[in-house]
């Protein structure tokens, strides 16, 4: 059965015989603000007495002193560790900041390609899964930007965004010519490292595995230093295939709480899951 058709077109209802389309998410209603009760003035301390917390938060000093310095546990409701540096990692994640167009950059480290005519801008990726396609779709489509997909004949599907404006910075950002690159300052977060997962991303147990495109040489370097940056210091590249290999409990760990839950429809195994 094809799968071609556009986001959003009529040819799109066909696709649940191969894989449901997500529900759009509805976004909940905001919450009034809340007025914020000053705190009380705290009691003086008595004299003579030692006070480990003068002049700093109170539960600041309880963690200096509570058995999550000491290798324990952390009480419940006791306020993270600010200098946790797993706590930092997910200021970064998919959660973390809106959807942007910015974000295709997690595509173009991947297997994505983006070509220019005039003033405008295309992306285009092939996967190798119905639920990719779905889930790229609708990924695309809530940061504005409208996508057409068609079968490749060797059981792949080509997803393509139309031209559009909307691209031009980020195709200008990585094309040196007519070759792909990516750009001085190149960064990953949990959002672009979701899309290349969503794009070209497998779970091959007990490792995650990150594919690149057919002519990745250029930039592997730049790649494998945003994987670094971002938390995943020891993704090595995988000598079978074009692709980088997340390994260890605390890389894969790191990498689930950037990455955020599946998509909707994710078929079981295809989601990295918190080890």
């Amino acid at each position: 059965m094809s799968l071609s058709g556009a986001a959003g077109s009529s040819d799109a209802e066909s696709l649940p015989t191969l894989f449901p389309v997500p529900e759009p998410a509805v976004p909940a209603p905001a919450r009034p603000a809340r007025r914020r009760r000053p705190a009380p003035p705290a009691d003086p301390p008595s004299v003579g007495a030692a006070d480990p917390g003068a002049g700093a938060d109170p539960g600041t000093a309880e963690a200096d002193e509570g058995p999550g310095r000491s290798g324990g546990s952390r009480p419940a409701g006791h306020p993270p560790d600010p200098d946790d540096p797993r706590r930092q990692l997910t200021f970064f994640g998919a959660e973390a900041t809106d959807p942007s167009v910015a974000d295709l950059a997690g595509l173009l480290a991947g297997p994505a390609d983006v070509s220019v005519m005039g003033g405008t801008a295309r992306m285009a990726v092939v996967v190798d899964a119905a639920w990719r396609v779905h889930v790229l779709v609708a990924e695309l489509a809530a940061r504005g930007l409208r996508a057409s997909w068609a079968e490749t004949g060797d059981g792949r599907h080509a997803v393509r965004t139309s031209y559009t404006r909307l691209l031009k910075p980020l195709a200008a950002a990585w094309l040196d010519g007519p070759a792909k690159r990516p750009p001085d300052g190149f960064h990953l977060n949990g959002r672009r490292l979701r899309l290349w997962l969503a794009a070209a991303g497998s779970v091959e147990p007990p490792d995650v595995l990150l594919r690149l495109g057919a002519a990745a040489d250029a930039h592997l370097a730049a790649v494998g230093a945003a994987l670094a940056a971002a938390g995943l210091p020891n993704a090595v590249l995988d000598p079978d295939v074009p692709a980088y290999r997340v390994t260890g409990r605390r890389d894969l760990t790191r990498l689930t709480e950037l990455i955020g839950d599946p998509p909707p429809r994710t078929p079981p195994g295809s989601w990295p899951i918190r080890p």
